[in-house]
């Protein structure tokens, strides 16, 4: 029992460190070693545990994802779609501006996007498609029983490219262009302008 829980031990720090090392490096960068360092084991638990470095940072990847990615808000079906729309946006935006330990996964997801691997094609798919599911489903609330699969892809297209700005953009960037530093409550005015915005593209399209 003892080896067991030496063992789950040593599999979450060799997590823990390639989720920061990946997030600043990248896979290419980043060394087996310092990760190993960082977790105080060393090489060959790596191979025991996952196998090789691919397999490490697919895994750190899905670690990261459920422990960082923002979590489906409650809603109740009473409250309006316009309003369960907005609360996902700040989420995301939250999420998205989190500059602490919990922004793990947006820092190994720009660094996949500067530098793709091909690694994580698969799994991110697997990981995303129930958020997509539920997202899509709320659009189709708001675009009405007449709309088309095609009109529902491109409105979450278009609002998750708009919330998108705030991971590519650096954080100095954003307080340029919005002239202001980005607090709470900068994010939550940002929130309610995309909602507004997204919204008044849906109700174009249904009139």
């Amino acid at each position: 029992m003892a080896q067991r829980k030496d063992g789950k031990k040593t599999r979450a720090l060799l997590l823990n460190a390639a989720c920061e090392i990946f997030g600043k490096k990248g896979f290419r960068d980043a060394k087996v070693t310092e990760i190993c360092r960082q977790a105080g084991t060393n090489v060959a638990a790596v191979n025991y545990h996952f196998g090789s470095k691919a397999a490490l940072y697919v895994e750190a990847w899905r670690e990261a994802f459920e422990r960082d990615v923002v979590p489906d808000p409650p809603e109740s079906e009473t409250d309006p779609p316009e309003a369960r729309l907005r609360e996902r946006v700040y989420l995301m935006l939250q999420k998205f501006c989190d500059q602490g330990s919990r922004g793990q996964f947006i820092r190994l997801y720009l660094m996949e996007l500067a530098n793709p691997t091909g690694l994580i094609d698969e799994s991110w798919r697997r990981l995303i498609e129930p958020k997509r599911l539920q997202f899509q489903k709320l659009l189709r609330e708001l675009l009405g029983p007449a709309a088309s699969e095609e009109a529902v892809l491109l409105c979450e297209l278009s609002i998750l490219n708009q919330c998108r700005g705030f991971i590519i953009l650096r954080r100095n960037d954003l307080e340029y262009f919005l002239k202001r530093p980005l607090t709470p409550e900068a994010i939550r005015q940002m929130a309610d302008h995309i909602t507004r915005f997204s919204l008044a593209g849906i109700h174009d399209m249904v009139g």
